[in-house]
């Protein structure tokens, strides 16, 4: 079998798993603990799966837990909202101000094309009732290629996320512990701050073995106290009179819109887990209005934070917000050690479906203890080749501008348009098909460019490196 065989092959078995991504809100993340095939996967008490053997019993179990969804409108848009909130809201301000305020013009647009994309996916979902994930949806409008299709970027898109909070960590960790230097003997060419971002992860590292449900959804809470936190650090900091909010914002720098749609558009990833979403609404129909509500509240979060942000600092804005912030205040204390300890929140979270599909994976024979051991390494091992990457390529905005324009403008808008006309095809009208294919050459048009931009930044801040 050729190397291509196997990768496809490889893909092709992880993608049975009902939604491999963690959402950042409580409820979502019990969700997320769902889409890992079905629920008796989860051996709490070492039974033997029997997926296989009784798919159509398992079908009907499904059927009976969407029957009892019982989350309500408030409770979907709280979630929603979590789910989106992230590190885009470091960002916003950097991006803000190397676009210009002109470019909060096209913020509000992809959080628009956003919220619409959002609609389309419950209308898949409603096509086919028995579809419970994005990748269920990719296999019904495009068979098992699709679901291959939409698995791929999802895990990319948890893997280069990954990388981005672990550089956070890095640049933000210094920052707390400025004026402290360590040197290790077994360590002699990693700096203060690599050996400080190496600590906060082996700290983290032993999350990576939970099988515990709720201790995942409790690092899921604590991940959205972090960032409502950072919000409002920022917030007080300008309202309490501490930094001036008098710098001027260009009005547009054309030349760098290609770079910050990216970090726009990564803002807005969450579409991969809004299929769970719908399914968990006692009134799935209102799942239009939730999202509409809620990308109307994210935007104005992000437009806020970002129009403050750049009045604030001007030019000398950073990449992410907490390292402009005056380093004497207590305001700025907490954001930096909310932004800290974010990453160390997300990593159990955003490993856990795929460390779960990988047991499901395991011979029966396996014990329990063998099974979690073989998990728990490979999750360590794949947290430690994220460490490397985020040390070898410490550059947060290039890093995080790639993501979005390679990974998270096809999950958030190419491939919910690309669906929704193929699963429509024959009884689409002509707008709607216009109106879906102008989004997909514009997703594709922003996605190209936008590579391209953060690609070539990213090389050559890389090689300034290692000269």
């Amino acid at each position: 079998m050729s190397m291509l065989a196997k990768v496809c092959k490889f893909l092709g078995i992880l993608s049975f798993s009902k939604n491999p991504v963690a959402s950042e809100s409580v409820h979502g993340a019990n969700l997320a603990l769902q889409w890992v095939g079905c629920e008796a996967c989860i051996e709490e008490n070492n039974r033997i799966c029997k997926c296989d053997d009784h798919t159509q019993q398992n079908l009907t179990i499904n059927d009976h837990h969407h029957g009892e969804a019982n989350s309500s409108f408030l409770h979907a848009v709280i979630n929603m909202i979590g789910m989106l909130l992230g590190l885009g809201q470091l960002s916003t301000p950097y991006a803000l101000q190397k676009g210009g305020w002109s470019s909060a013009f096209l913020l509000v647009g992809l959080g628009a094309i956003s919220a619409y994309t959002s609609h389309l996916l419950g209308l898949c979902l409603e096509k086919n009732p028995k579809s419970r994930s994005y990748a269920d949806i990719g296999h019904n409008a495009f068979g098992n290629k699709g679901r291959i299709l939409a698995t791929t970027f999802i895990y990319m898109e948890i893997f280069m996320a990954l990388v981005s909070y672990t550089i956070s960590l890095h640049d933000n960790i210094i920052t707390v512990f400025a004026g402290t230097q360590l040197e290790l003997s077994w360590a002699l060419k990693l700096s203060t701050s690599q050996l400080l971002t190496l600590i906060a992860v082996l700290v983290a590292l032993p999350s990576l073995w939970l099988r515990n449900l709720s201790s995942i959804s409790f690092l899921s809470s604590a991940g959205i106290l972090m960032s409502i936190m950072i919000f409002l650090s920022v917030v007080f900091t300008a309202l309490l009179g501490f930094v001036k909010t008098n710098h001027g914002i260009p009005i547009l720098k054309l030349e760098n819109i290609p770079a910050i749609s990216g970090l726009y558009i990564f803002s807005y990833a969450g579409h991969i887990v809004f299929p769970n979403l719908y399914k968990a609404m006692k009134d799935p129909t209102k799942f239009t209005k939730v999202s509409i509500v809620s990308f109307a509240s994210v935007t104005a979060l992000y437009a806020t934070l970002a129009f403050l942000g750049a009045s604030m600092f001007g030019e000398k804005v950073n990449s992410q917000i907490t390292l402009s912030m005056p380093r004497n205040l207590i305001l700025t204390k907490i954001a930096l050690w909310a932004t800290v300890l974010t990453p160390m929140t997300k990593y159990a979270l955003e490993f856990a479906p795929f460390a779960m599909q990988l047991e499901h994976s395991l011979p029966s024979s396996l014990s329990g203890r063998s099974k979690m051991i073989i998990r728990g390494t490979v999750g360590s091992f794949l947290l430690l080749v994220i460490l490397a990457l985020a040390l070898s390529v410490p550059y947060f905005e290039y890093v995080l501008s790639l993501t979005g324009s390679l990974v998270s403008v096809c999950i958030c808008i190419i491939l919910p348009c690309a669906f929704y006309v193929k699963l429509n095809w024959a009884r689409i009208s002509k707008a709607a098909l216009a109106l879906n294919v102008t989004l997909i050459v514009f997703g594709s048009i922003l996605g190209v460019i936008g590579t391209y931009s953060s690609s070539k930044s990213l090389i050559e801040h890389f090689q300034r490196l290692h000269q």
